[in-house]
This record gives structure tokens, sequence and C-alpha cells, in this order.
């Protein structure tokens, strides 16, 4: 599909994946320590780790080489997948936690401040009501697909 969103999905839409994600950005690089914190079967893990290592979203570095074990580090490619997690969690810490957010996260001037989108060239917040879609370079209209403005 000729679509970022589609196309993104396709490496880390799968239940686990963003879980995973998360759990190595907070420094959790262990499999058995992956598997033990999110309760998640082996084979899965294994798999999800497997497919974000093909497409470059994390390394495995080998920390011992008897038994041979790994770590999982996030590339360039998955320190990017950061403001979707921070935007996930915002969601779900408004919509989805009735008791208050189950992890706050802190910058380094200690504020607990939330995640925003903002314009890149003029700084303005960016929400629906001030976006419009534009076909980029990389659009190929189908014909079952509606043009794009």
């Amino acid at each position: 599909m000729n679509c970022s969103v589609a196309r993104t999905l396709d490496v880390v839409g799968e239940w686990w994946t963003l879980l995973i994600v998360r759990n190595i950005m907070l420094g959790q690089r262990r499999f058995e320590a992956i598997q033990a914190d999110l309760g998640i079967a082996r084979n899965i893990l294994s798999d999800r780790l497997n497919t974000l290592v093909a497409h470059d979203v994390v390394t495995k570095v080998k920390y011992h080489d008897h038994p041979e074990r790994f770590e999982y580090h996030l590339t360039e490619k998955g320190r990017d997948l950061f403001p979707v997690i921070a935007a996930l969690m915002a969601w779900g810490d408004k919509w989805a936690s009735p008791d208050g957010p189950p992890l706050e996260m802190r910058h380094t001037c200690e504020s607990h401040g939330t995640p925003e989108l903002v314009c890149s060239t003029c700084g303005e917040p960016m929400d629906l009501r001030h976006m419009r879609a534009k076909a980029g370079p990389g659009w190929v209209r189908t014909p079952a697909e509606p043009p794009v403005g």
C-alpha cells in the first residue's frame, strides 16, 4: 500500500512490537528481562525481535560467548520511534488510565511534560483542525484511491 502509516505498521504494528521497543527505550535490553517483564511467550518475543533487527530498528549485540547471549539496542531508526511511544503513552494516560499514569516520563529539566506535536517551521501546535493532506513526491494514485488535494 502506498501509505507511510501502512508501511510503518508492517514493521511495528503487531501487538507486542511497540511494547518491546518501549522496554528497550527504558533500558531493558536483554531477552530474559523483556520476556519476564512483558510476560510474552518466548517464540513471539524472538519473532518480534528478529523483525525489528531485520528492519534495522534494533541491533543485536553479543555480550557473552558461552553460552552465546545478546542484548538489543535501538538504532537511530528505533530511537526515532520515541515520539510515537510518547504519544501513545499520553493518549493512554488521558483516555485509558482512570487511576492516573502508570509511568511518568520526566524531561532532563525534571518536568513531567506532555508530548506535543508542533510544526517544525513555525513552532505552532499541530492538530487535526490545522492540517490538510497534499500529495507528496512518493504519491502514486491507484484507480481505487480518491485524489488528495
